[in-house]
């Protein structure tokens, strides 16, 4: 067992209120191997209160900083790291000009290798602890990725992407082929210590009704893996989707007219939803990805959190790189308040959502981690969040990295000034330590 000391964020049970933070000033975070070996957290609460019966433990002091759950980004994608503010007038074009070429290139595994290990200190850079991530159609790819988690201890979830159809050559994968090595991958990497398997249709257009079978299959075969896709992104998509699945009611339905909608499925986006969608979000326990920076640079809608939380079904925060502008949760944080503030017709409410700072950092931790499912024998969830029997993943933020952020923070009276000045301000540089398990220095 292990000791620190510092300021203590961290999320109450969901029983408590979803989003509630608590705080203290100067608290002990004390964590410890649980029977199978992992390190969950022990205790937590203040300094006061718990230091005398930890007073036998070694203590690590980080004055003046805090310590929060590592962030849980729900959408990413580990081959787009080049893609990067890449210019386009939109989704389809951008994955033409830009995407599709570069996913080509993780055929070679050397490539593969490489671009994980460069993805992974990103990750760990940003204090990104637990990750759903998308690969490419290549098995090289997605063992790259995995080798690259596992040795690091990061909890990655990810997967082979399935696209038989509308793609470029070089990246359509033959049905029968994708779902054979799609079961072979779930054999080699799922649950091996914090890995886990997604099942991965890209999108429903470049699948067709035979591997979207295929792979629902697979998601009944093996209940305890994770599905993550695209869905209602871009209006010209849906109108693609409709001509292409007559029969569904809508683009959502068509995954759970093959089986794809379940607890651990993910799908990213979900702006263009009516509320028959976002009841059958709920029904299934089906939950969102939402991916403001992305939405914005590719001009794809805002989602809508005042329809989200009115029918009732899970959503949390994800970077969505490389459509997504940044792996920084700070970023994405501001980004998702942009667009609650935005009042679109038909969306929120005439002037727009106020995201409070506490419900923003949820989206992020414990409201994501809620997301990835991953919960002990009574139901608690054990990802992104600090709660005793949680994964002992945290960040130590410095809030004062920069001199305007130290200005902001030393004027801040309560913690949701606090939090909003470290979302406002904050980048990579606020995270001074990322610890999985075992400590990460800062990477330059």
């Amino acid at each position: 067992m292990k000791a620190y000391r510092a300021g203590l964020l961290w999320f109450a049970d969901a029983r408590e209120g979803v989003g509630k933070a608590h705080y203290e000033q100067d608290g002990l975070l004390v964590v410890g191997s649980d029977a199978s070996g992992v390190q969950v957290v022990q205790a937590i609460g203040s300094w006061q209160a718990l230091s005398a019966q930890f007073s036998h433990l070694e203590v690590e002091h980080f004055p003046g900083r805090i310590i929060a759950p590592g962030f849980v980004d729900l959408h990413v994608h580990f081959p787009q790291t080049n893609v990067i503010g890449s210019p386009a007038p939109g989704l389809l074009p951008w994955l033409e000009n830009y995407t599709f070429p570069e996913e080509k290139r993780f055929e070679d595994p050397a490539y593969s290798a490489q671009s994980a290990t460069f993805f992974v200190d990103e990750l760990l850079r940003n204090g990104i602890t637990s990750t759903l991530a998308f690969a490419t159609s290549h098995p090289q790819s997605v063992n790259a990725l995995f080798e690259e988690a596992q040795k690091r201890k990061i909890r990655m979830i990810t997967g082979l992407v399935l696209m038989d159809r509308h793609a470029p050559q070089g990246l359509i994968h033959g049905t029968a082929q994708s779902l054979q090595d799609t079961e072979a991958l779930i054999a080699r990497w799922h649950g091996k210590g914090r890995l886990g398997y997604a099942i991965t249709p890209r999108f429903a257009p470049t699948s067709t009704e035979a591997q979207l079978r295929g792979a629902g299959e697979l998601a009944a075969q093996y209940p305890d893996v994770w599905i993550q896709s695209h869905v209602a992104e871009n209006l010209d998509e849906i109108a693609w989707v409709r001509k292409l699945f007559p029969a569904s009611r809508s683009y959502l339905a068509t995954y759970n007219d093959f089986g794809l909608m379940r607890e651990r499925a993910v799908y990213a986006h979900c702006i263009h939803f009516d509320d028959a969608d976002r009841a059958l979000m709920r029904d299934t326990r089906t939950s969102a990805a939402v991916s403001p920076t992305s939405n914005l640079f590719l001009g794809s809608g805002f989602f809508d959190y005042a329809g989200a939380d009115r029918v009732g079904f899970g959503y949390g925060l994800a970077s969505d790189v490389g459509g997504g502008t940044s792996f920084s949760p700070f970023h994405t944080m501001l980004a998702a308040y942009y667009v609650g503030r935005t009042a679109v017709k038909g969306l929120q409410d005439k002037e727009g959502l106020s995201l409070a700072p506490q419900h923003l950092w949820w989206q992020h931790t414990a409201g994501a981690g809620a997301v990835l499912a991953v919960k002990d024998a009574t139901g608690q969830s054990l990802v992104g969040n600090l709660l005793p029997g949680c994964e002992a993943d945290f960040v130590v933020l410095n809030p004062k990295a920069t001199p305007l952020l130290a200005r902001k923070t030393d004027l801040a009276n309560t913690l949701d000034e606090l939090l909003f000045s470290m979302i406002v301000l904050g980048d990579d540089r606020l995270i001074e330590r990322t610890v999985i398990s075992q400590a990460f220095p800062r990477m330059a």
